[in-house]
């Protein structure tokens, strides 16, 4: 009998452990009662001799994982009961396609947290449904409120609520995903009349409202203009593909303003407002968004940057000896060719207090935080497709930290003589994808960090450089005084 069948039984029950509950069997429940909101799970500390239910997250069996031989995905992430019964259930609800990136998005994390510890802020929140450590004296939840057969079935009002929050999440989420991928086939209708139609494919006017940011990255589609709640019409500037930057950016002068001094600016009477930040204008009829959208393409320019980071103590003559080279490599990178490369300084790391063999950071950990993020203000400002370190990476671990928190791309460089092909780096986990050119392997873990991924390279060239950035590595290589570059999807 298939699971799904198997939940949906008139008499469908369930078995998972008891004492402390975790995000991975609270969500599993959920899933099963979203199935079956009938469905009697018990929760106990051994799996009852005989039981023909459904055995979570306990038991050693085909949904748990905590037995040496557990299953692991082919990016390396280690199911959890959550992620097992997902994988069973998941297309029925959502579809394969869905289903597989609700998987990496949502369900992954959570497997990833319960196997490894690393941590993940809805697994906290979850976690925290549990009794506090002296519960005896306080009540939270009221027992005389459950049911006898809830009490039997070793229930508890902690693990309930944190139950029932789970499936509103699962509930809110699934809608969602759905929701998206009504919107991406919405936006192909549009995208194919419009191409009958013709006009400039940099502009895209919508019907409605329509959630279109990721779709349209991989698209020429510079702007949307759709129909404003309040009357008139918004327009938003859309991203690049891997980038936080838009394909095209509103005038400078016009951000910032609104009515009578926007209209000045744009010489449009309709317009009414451009944010600061450059993300939303709003104007009053459509063909004044189409033509605010115009002169945005007519006058942007602008380069794309890469801002490469030096460290703060070498000597200024090694900089500039290297700089010309650093350059030269940064333009082999696919659509750097004509990049502005922007040079900054590490700040400087903070004075040491020893103490014996130990030693503390003089400077206060809040005075710390701030002089980072300063920083990383300046970096920011250049409005870089991505930040290039060559300085130490003990030094660079800070700014490199916050800079991935902005989930700005950050690039490193890997040298290889002609006697090896082979180069190590630490790539995002969540963004690792299997290739035929690209063979990895888990070699360990450190605290608060990603798993670090053994890369080798089978290439006929003899490559002299490597470009890590985050999912994508770049090889720059020199064969027969050619240069070629191959891009490998990592």
């Amino acid at each position: 009998m298939k699971l799904s069948e198997q939940i949906k039984k008139q008499d469908a029950k369930a078995f998972t452990h008891s004492g402390k509950f975790h995000a991975d069997d609270v969500f599993s429940s959920a899933l099963l009662l979203y199935l079956n909101p009938q469905i009697t799970i018990t929760r106990g500390n051994q799996v009852p001799e005989g039981y023909d239910g459904i055995v979570f997250d306990i038991g050693r069996g085909q949904y748990d994982h905590h037995q040496r031989d557990s299953r692991v995905r082919e990016n390396g992430v280690p199911y959890a009961a959550f992620g097992l019964l997902w994988e069973e259930l998941g297309g029925e609800i959502l579809g394969g396609a869905l289903a597989q990136r609700f998987d990496e998005e949502f369900v992954q994390p959570l497997d990833n947290n319960d196997n490894t510890g690393e941590k993940n802020e809805l697994a906290s929140l979850i976690g925290n449904f549990n009794p506090v450590w002296d519960a005896q004296n306080q009540k939270i939840y009221d027992k005389s409120k459950l049911t006898a057969g809830q009490k039997e079935c070793g229930l508890t009002g902690e693990f309930l609520h944190a139950v029932r929050i789970a499936g509103l999440i699962l509930e809110n989420k699934f809608a969602r995903y759905r929701a998206d991928a009504r919107a991406d086939e919405k936006i192909d209708q549009v995208l194919a009349m419009q191409e009958t139609q013709g006009g400039d494919a940099r502009i895209l006017v919508l019907p409605e409202f329509v959630p279109c940011q990721k779709r349209l990255k991989e698209t020429d589609t510079a702007f949307v203009i759709f129909p404003s709640n309040r009357g008139g019409y918004c327009i938003q500037p859309q991203k690049k593909p891997d980038s936080m930057n838009y394909k095209c950016s509103f005038p400078k002068q016009w951000l910032g303003l609104e009515n009578e001094e926007l209209q000045a600016a744009t010489g449009l009477a309709s317009a009414g407002f451009c944010h600061k930040g450059g993300f939303l204008m709003t104007v009053g009829d459509e063909a004044d968004a189409i033509r605010a959208c115009e002169i945005s393409l007519e006058e942007y320019e602008q380069k794309p940057v890469i801002v490469c980071l030096w460290d703060a103590g070498e000597a200024q003559e090694t900089k500039n000896c290297e700089r010309e080279e650093t350059e030269h490599l940064l333009r082999q990178i696919p659509d750097m060719t004509d990049a502005q490369i922007c040079h900054m300084t590490l700040p400087l790391l903070p004075d040491l207090e020893e103490q014996g063999v130990y030693a503390e950071v003089a400077m206060e950990k809040e005075d710390w935080k701030t002089y980072i993020k300063d920083f990383v203000k300046q970096i920011l400002e250049y409005k870089p497709e991505a930040v290039y370190v060559t300085a130490d990476l003990f030094a660079a671990y800070p700014v490199v930290h916050a800079l991935r928190k902005k989930h700005m791309p950050v690039l490193m460089r890997g040298r290889k003589d002609m006697h090896r092909a082979a180069s190590f780096g630490i790539v995002d986990q969540k963004e690792r994808k299997n290739n035929g050119r690209v063979r990895k392997t888990q070699t360990g873990r450190t605290e608060g960090e990603n798993p670090v991924d053994r890369i080798d390279f089978d290439s006929p060239f003899v490559c002299t450089s490597v470009i890590l950035c985050d999912c994508k590595i770049h090889l720059i290589s020199n064969y027969e005084d050619k240069c070629t570059r191959d891009s490998v999807t990592g």
